[in-house]
């Protein structure tokens, strides 16, 4: 069955009804999904085998830095419907997405527990990591989450955090291996290649005429790996295709607007729109000036062979 997604409280409730099952429930906003996450996911599926339980989570939409601390919010890894269709492909049965405003901020951590755990979410199991932190000022944690669980009647289970090459594994770790351009330090904490999605969009053309075709996406995720040359691998049409991807302003044509540029090999059509994903595995070069469209050129066509090697 595909992931049931509720966008409040009271869409869950009319969707399950007043016999609706109890819930293994995590809690977070889970930007990324990346392996720590997907621990946690993990172990919520695991628990629902044990009884009659919904495996279920329960995220919240703006990120709250958004709402609460503007200025310092991150960019985002992932969007709210990457993020849910990530919960679909781990199994879970449910999402419940809470919009995160001023009002909800102001909740109380033992009201958030009472309304949305225990009344609406009738959990029996909830399971979140070592740090998580709930209710108006971040003044709940799992101290105060495993009394209200004995005191209302669930388990709470905190799942110790993932450990790759001493580095615990973040969404934070994974913007920073991004921003660096260390796409496939990236791919070890994230437990997959980062990608990116989005539409095709048309180019200037320049790319097509003077140096080798590419499809040009246009994505709504924030946080993209540093401007450079990129082995990749592109998704279109339902094929995926090894390529070479650059992210950059595109300098020797004077360019100012960022483009997020692939060439894929053995891809002989013209495409201006359609969905696209690129999946970033090395990092080939940083992007730059060259003093002609025929020394970049001359470039790009090794950053094409190098990519290719990678890919041999």
């Amino acid at each position: 069955m595909p992931l049931a997604i509720a966008n409040s409280a009271t869409e869950w409730v009319e969707r399950f009804g007043e016999s609706r099952k109890p819930t293994v429930v995590t809690i977070g906003n889970f930007d990324g999904v990346h392996l720590g996450h997907q621990k946690i996911l993990s172990g919520v599926l695991e628990r629902t085998r044990s009884g009659n339980l919904m495996g279920t989570v329960l995220t919240f939409y703006p990120h709250p830095s958004r709402v609460l601390r503007p200025e310092a919010a991150p960019a985002l890894l992932s969007t709210l419907q990457q993020r849910l269709a990530a919960f679909d492909s781990a199994g879970l049965d449910a999402a419940l997405v809470l919009r995160f405003d001023a009002e909800l901020a102001k909740v109380s951590g033992e009201d958030f527990v009472r309304k949305y755990l225990v009344e609406i979410l009738r959990a029996r199991v909830v399971m979140v990591g070592g740090n998580f932190r709930f209710g108006h000022r971040q003044s709940g944690d799992v101290n105060m989450l495993e009394e209200l669980g004995r005191r209302w009647g669930f388990e709470v289970h905190v799942v110790p955090p993932v450990v790759i090459d001493g580095v615990v594994v973040s969404s934070s770790a994974v913007r920073d291996a991004l921003r660096d351009g260390r796409v496939e330090e990236a791919a070890r904490l994230l437990g997959r290649p980062f990608a990116l999605e989005g539409e095709i969009q048309s180019g200037t053309g320049q790319g097509r005429k003077l140096i080798v075709p590419t499809l040009n996406l246009s994505t709504e995720q924030e946080c993209l790996p540093q401007n450079g040359v990129y082995a990749t691998q592109t998704a279109v049409q339902g094929k995926t295709y090894q390529s070479a991807t650059n992210i950059g302003v595109r300098p020797t044509f004077d360019g100012t607007r960022l483009a997020i540029e692939s060439h894929l090999f053995n891809f002989a059509e013209t495409l201006t729109s359609g969905r696209m994903e690129v999946r970033f595995h090395s990092r080939l070069r940083d992007e730059r000036k060259f003093a002609s469209p025929e020394a970049l050129k001359e470039q790009v066509l090794k950053d094409i062979d190098r990519a290719k090697e990678y890919f041999r």
